[in-house]
């Protein structure tokens, strides 16, 4: 299937939502989508327990949180060994999930580049989640060329990852990014991960209102919408959205609904927010249960007043922030 930059927003987005939702929108189910080749079936709203997360200062707290995106009909909880000291996101995340492994979808995260490291690192992951697997392993947060290079080297962390699957401490492999689309691209290009996690939101579409629609704006640095995403839609990679709402930078620009149902109606599986108050949980719960996919008109719209007014600055925040 050949994706062209120039018909992405107006046509991609539709063709990719097609017959996936598994409940209809406004029931009182979260809809779910495939996973891409992974076949798995998983909430699009999934719960991110990285550094808001861990604005939940008290354990009984986090927990409370969890447990409560889990009643709602969340089904997926992304995590890492990095999000907190001592593995504490995935700790929190173990004793949440105790008892209801098979109904959760569980991904975490590798983020050292040792790979002599990575098993030490991945069984300390596994002890903290309580689980003699996880349904993803991510080799994250990848950041410029020489870090890709890195990851590639023989013996690597991509090479550990493959001998993880192959000894089934994973199902499935990815690879995360919210730095530079063009690298996370060439990764995706170059190797046939399961999933690939990356940063989607209307704020930085390097793209504008051109007389054929949205098109390649020359003016701004390349988007992971525009340039990594069509790759993993070609390779039929399951893809998690993050940062829909850029940290909260834009609640206010747009409502939270907009910005959530923006980046949903991409061709991504599930957009994985992180909710440090359980009013967010709710909201985000709701919205996503009452889900309905924007028009083109709506996302052209969004894409370009947004993106002129805050992708420069949000492309520098997120090249530099460090989600743990």
């Amino acid at each position: 299937m050949k994706v062209t930059r120039r018909g992405f927003i107006g046509t991609t987005a539709a063709a990719g939502l097609a017959g996936t939702l598994a409940a209809a929108p406004g029931t009182s189910t979260i809809p779910t989508r495939v996973l891409g080749k992974t076949g798995a079936r998983v909430s699009i709203l999934a719960f991110g327990a990285g550094s808001r997360f861990l604005l939940y200062k008290e354990e009984d707290k986090a927990l409370e949180a969890l447990n409560r995106a889990l009643g709602l009909g969340i089904t997926y909880i992304d995590t890492s060994d990095d999000y907190g000291k001592d593995h504490l996101s995935e700790q929190r995340v173990g004793k949440a999930i105790r008892g209801r492994r098979d109904s959760i979808f569980l991904a975490t995260k590798l983020s050292n580049r040792d790979g002599a490291e990575s098993r030490r690192v991945v069984e300390a992951s596994l002890k903290a989640l309580q689980v003699e697997r996880v349904d993803l392993l991510h080799i994250h947060a990848l950041t410029t060329a020489d870090d890709l290079a890195r990851i590639e080297a023989k013996g690597g962390v991509l090479d550990q990852l493959h001998k993880f699957r192959d000894e089934k401490l994973t199902r499935f492999i990815g690879i995360t990014s919210h730095a530079d689309p063009e690298v996370m691209k060439t990764a995706l290009e170059r190797h046939d991960f399961d999933c690939c996690q990356m940063a989607l939101n209307a704020a930085t579409v390097a793209m504008t209102n051109g007389s054929g629609g949205m098109v390649p704006n020359p003016s701004m640095k390349s988007s992971f919408e525009t340039s990594a995403l069509p790759v993993a839609v070609r390779k039929q990679m399951g893809v998690l959205a993050i940062k829909a709402f850029a940290q909260d930078h834009l609640i206010g620009q747009a409502t939270p609904e907009k910005l959530l149902y923006y980046t949903l109606s991409l061709p991504v599986t599930s957009a994985v927010c992180g909710m440090p108050q359980l009013e967010h949980i709710d909201d985000n719960a709701r919205l996503a249960k009452a889900f309905r996919p924007l028009s083109p008109a709506e996302r052209k719209s969004m894409a370009t007043s947004l993106s002129e007014k805050n992708k420069t600055a949000l492309d520098h925040f997120f090249r530099h922030h460090v989600d743990a």
